[in-house]
């Protein structure tokens, strides 16, 4: 079947359907997924041996995120990622020597040059959009350029994901509000690990949970397994219809496994119960997704054992490239930074040059 949405024009309707995948988009969203994976496990050992400084995964979320990513029209569609979307940025086009980069801190890491945290994912020919280090704030963010596209007549969605620890801050019912208010072509998806650190959802998201919080912004709101990308895909291409068709705001509550601990900083062993980790194994995306795949005959088992060895051919290279880069240089501090009124002499040209490249 070919990957459409159908959205109901001109008399309206806030429905739209969405066809499964084909077997050639399945196959992209297993090896995002499977590189998503492979990049965060090479990143995570450097953690442990100090090449690099820090690192933080999304080791069970990838299969959320490589649907997404597969509804979304890249380049013309803008997304404002969170920290732990590898497999979403990877769908979108970026690359696994961009990661790495960045992972680095290398000075042609494209998302900052080496002067921002891994993960703070940026690409502007991709309309990827750079998050900040306080979660949340990307969520009003996505709903001004929401309303950004509409005044400029752009046919274009945005899209935003964040963890459920970001609903409990203002960001979240701000964004929510406005968008909801204009209608704006804004889908906000939640990705619920279940753990907001090192608290549980129990003890961060009142029930019925986030996507029941949709009803008090008069928007779509619906649950979804998140270690599905089928059933993601499709509600994801349902809300961005939506969106496209100038029906308003969804809200997607994607349930995902945080296979990890919270950052390579953290412990988790001090707060999570025993046995979690067997279970997230047992429930691990990637597997359970390559059998389905054996199962639909959307790939052989000759396909995906060549895609696992190219996938680890890419995160050998990468990880060499980044590794040969030089780091940033002292000079270059306040490029790309936009400067005010007061500031030092000799700098204010330098940002406006910077910004204008």
């Amino acid at each position: 079947m070919p990957t459409t949405v159908r959205a109901r024009s001109a008399q309206g309707g806030a429905e739209a359907a969405a066809a499964t995948p084909d077997p050639a988009t399945l196959v992209r969203m297993y090896r995002a997924m499977a590189l998503a994976r492979a990049l965060d496990d090479r990143i995570w050992k450097l953690s442990r041996q100090g090449a690099v400084p820090f690192a933080v995964t999304g080791r069970g979320q990838e299969a959320a995120q490589a649907a997404l990513g597969a509804a979304l029209r890249a380049g013309i569609d803008y997304a404002y990622p969170y920290y732990r979307d590898v497999a979403l940025v990877l769908m979108l086009g970026m690359t696994p020597g961009d990661v790495m980069l960045a992972a680095y801190g290398r000075a042609a890491d494209p998302a900052s040059g080496g002067r921002q945290m891994p993960n703070h994912f940026s690409q502007p020919r991709l309309r990827i959009v750079s998050g900040s280090s306080p979660v949340a704030t990307q969520i009003p963010q996505a709903a001004g350029t929401a309303l950004a596209c509409r005044l400029r007549g752009e046919d274009a969605a945005v899209l935003v994901t964040f963890g459920e620890g970001a609903s409990s801050q203002g960001d979240f019912h701000e964004g929510c509000n406005f968008a909801a208010i204009h209608r704006l072509p804004v889908v906000f998806v939640c990705e619920n690990n279940g753990w907001a650190i090192s608290v549980p959802e129990r003890l961060q998201v009142a029930p019925p949970g986030v996507a029941a919080r949709a009803a008090a912004y008069g928007m779509p709101g619906e649950k979804v397994d998140g270690t599905d990308p089928v059933a993601t895909y499709r509600a994801a291409a349902r809300a961005l219809a939506r969106a496209r068709a100038g029906e308003g705001p969804s809200l997607l509550e994607v349930v995902v496994l945080r296979m990890d601990a919270h950052t390579s900083s953290d412990d988790d062993t001090t707060y999570r119960p025993a046995g979690d980790r067997a279970e997230m194994a047992r429930r691990d995306p990637l597997p359970r997704f390559r059998r389905r795949l054996l199962a639909l005959r959307a790939a052989s088992q000759d396909e995906l054992r060549a895609i696992d060895a190219a996938v680890a051919a890419e995160v050998d290279a990468a990880t060499a490239a980044a590794e040969a880069h030089a780091a940033p240089e002292a000079a270059d501090l306040h490029r790309g930074v936009v400067a005010g009124r007061g500031a030092p002499a000799g700098r204010s040209g330098e940002a406006e040059e910077a910004c204008g490249s």
